[in-house]
């Protein structure tokens, strides 16, 4: 069914170092091509295959976003910020910015634009008029599938580790290097996990393989195409194969696959009371406060402030929130708190951009902004991001331990 070299002739005249499989798809020939995403010689292979004719289709590692991403790279600059946060995106945004950050780092030190390949396939492809096929999962479904396979208590530490990792200042080490020429940037941003979770490798790398199978097998029965040139990272060939083999063995419906995997399961009705169940209990903590004395009530009600306000207004402190954000996140906090339909970070994340509204050079330099340290504070936009993040995450830990407070004081009057 298939074969795999590190230097063949695919076509006439045409030899590549890379990695070759050829798949037979109901009599639709498809050549998958094994690259390096940080590789000039691989984005070369790619566009000396596609100009050889001998092609009728290109499909490439790319899901729809980062198509258009690659497309309209200033696409971003025209990005609705406050509506991105209000909408409950903010999160999502910071890990694709992070994301990118690290693709940027990447190519100030090695000189090599991250994708490379990719955006050869699409000029290539354009050129010779050849239809573009879009084969990889889309990376906000990937991001949650990643998310919602980690324990509760691991998700903040992935996704803070994700963020420490892509804005250090260190160099890529050439270990790093190495495993790029086989990965792609959202592998290697999550590699140090990858290694050692099977919950994260799986909806990262191996079903990703399976994904892109199923897309290949769907498009060869679809498109209409008969020689179709299908350009993924190398790292990603051994698991595209595998899956290729037992979907066509087992008869497997490439539409069901590719529905199965790309469905993320809606969060469950005991998740989305437990807010609505932290708030009653609090509110009923007050109200045995103020049935011992008012004095007691009252005093439970101070302590809900100070130390719920507290701690927001830190988080917005320590990122270098404008001071009447953070007295805003003061204010804020213990009032959403007791409403699970909004959060502190989105009043404060308004705030800042109301106080230190970003402006367009903002929008278009992020993503070479937030490749460095000192950019998630110089870049307004990024710097709205960290004042959401962290003023957030200061008003989740001031609930807790208010709460705490709270019933630990019930308890011994």
């Amino acid at each position: 069914m298939s074969n795999a070299a590190t230097e063949v002739e695919v076509t006439d005249g045409v030899v590549v170092q890379e990695p070759v499989a050829m798949v037979d798809v109901d009599g639709v020939s498809i050549t998958i091509l094994g690259t390096a995403h940080i590789s000039k010689s691989s984005a070369d292979a790619v566009e000396r295959l596609i100009e050889s004719g001998d092609y009728d289709a290109v499909a490439l590692e790319l899901c729809q976003n980062r198509f258009n991403g690659i497309k309209d790279p200033n696409a971003i600059a025209r990005m609705d910020l406050l509506e991105v946060i209000r909408k409950g995106k903010g999160t999502m945004v910071m890990a694709s910015l992070a994301l990118g950050a690290f693709q940027q780092r990447l190519a100030d030190q090695l000189g090599v634009e991250p994708g490379a390949d990719m955006r050869a396939g699409i000029r290539a492809a354009e050129q010779r008029n050849l239809p573009v096929l879009l084969i990889d999962r889309d990376l906000g479904v990937t991001l949650k599938r990643v998310y919602r396979s980690v324990l509760w208590w691991r998700r903040l530490s992935v996704f803070s580790m994700l963020l420490a990792g892509v804005i250090s200042r260190r160099s890529i080490t050439e270990r790093e290097v190495e495993q790029l020429k086989q990965h792609d940037a959202l592998d290697a941003a999550f590699n140090q996990f990858a290694e050692h979770s099977a919950e994260i490798y799986q909806p990262l790398i191996d079903e990703r393989d399976h994904y892109m199978a199923a897309r290949l097998i769907q498009e060869a029965k679809s498109s209409g195409c008969k020689r179709i040139l299908a350009v993924v990272g190398a790292g990603h060939m051994a698991g595209m194969l595998r899956y290729f083999e037992s979907m066509q063995a087992r008869h497997e419906s490439p539409e069901e696959e590719v529905a199965k995997l790309e469905y993320v399961a809606p969060t469950s009705s005991l998740w989305r009371l437990m807010p609505w169940m932290i708030v009653a209990v609090i509110l009923a903590g007050f109200a045995i406060g103020f049935s011992h004395s008012p004095e007691l009530g009252w005093g439970l009600v101070k302590s809900w402030i100070i130390i719920n306000g507290s701690l927001a207004a830190l988080g917005a402190l320590l990122v270098g929130a404008h001071p009447i954000t953070i007295c805003a996140a003061f204010v804020a906090a213990p009032l959403t708190s007791l409403n699970p339909t909004i959060s502190a970070g989105v009043v404060t994340a308004a705030v800042e951009a109301m106080v230190r509204k970003p402006q367009v050079g903002d929008f278009v330099s992020l993503r070479v902004d937030t490749s460095h340290f000192k950019g998630w504070w110089t870049n307004r936009v990024a710097h709205t991001f960290m004042v959401f993040f962290m003023t957030g995450m200061g008003s989740v830990l001031g609930t807790y331990i208010a709460g705490y407070k709270i019933f630990e004081t019930i308890a011994v009057a």
